[in-house]
């Protein structure tokens, strides 16, 4: 898609990068409503400061797509991860999100690319995830980029516990 780029957050999209990942996170997981759980998580997970401080530093690292100068999709790495499968450090995509006006536009596929071609840059050659075992469509999307899954965990949000897919890349 025309008019797109994709680059690092910078220290001054932080209050756009929290609002556009409260918003896509609950278009994504809170299809029967946003229960106090939800709220209580979007809001410490996703707040300014926060964004702010993984900006700042270097264990970790926001990719965003930006359409026409304002963001459309975001994309988490994480430098300092543990693949909870393989026991080993490796890099993670901790989220990749794109707002929904913007689904079916390149802008994921942009962003995983982004976030492949940093990694690589700084010497990694496979990068991890973790996807909700009921987000079909991201599962299918990152199967159609040559994820494959090396097993399950849980994902626990106060009193829950959620099934996630382990996926993994290895980068050429």
């Amino acid at each position: 898609m025309h008019d797109i780029s994709f680059g690092k957050a910078e220290l001054s999209e932080a209050l756009r990068l929290s609002v556009l990942l409260k918003t896509v996170y609950i278009q994504t997981y809170d299809i029967e409503g946003i229960t106090i759980e939800s709220a209580n998580f979007i809001t410490k997970a996703f707040a300014k400061e926060r964004i702010e401080g993984i900006i700042k530093d270097h264990r970790s690292q926001f990719m965003v797509a930006r359409h026409r100068g304002n963001l459309v999709g975001a994309a988490e790495i994480l430098f300092d991860s543990m693949c909870p499968i393989r026991k080993i450090a490796l890099p993670e995509l901790g989220k990749l999100y794109v707002l929904e006006c913007f689904y079916g536009k390149g802008v994921g596929y942009g962003l995983l690319n982004a976030v492949e071609n940093e990694v690589k840059k700084q010497g990694f050659k496979e990068l991890h995830l973790m996807v909700y075992i009921k987000n079909t469509r991201a599962i299918a999307f990152y199967e159609r980029q040559g994820y494959v899954t090396l097993g399950m965990t849980d994902f626990k949000m106060e009193h829950n516990t959620y099934k996630n897919l382990v996926m993994n890349k290895v980068l050429n």
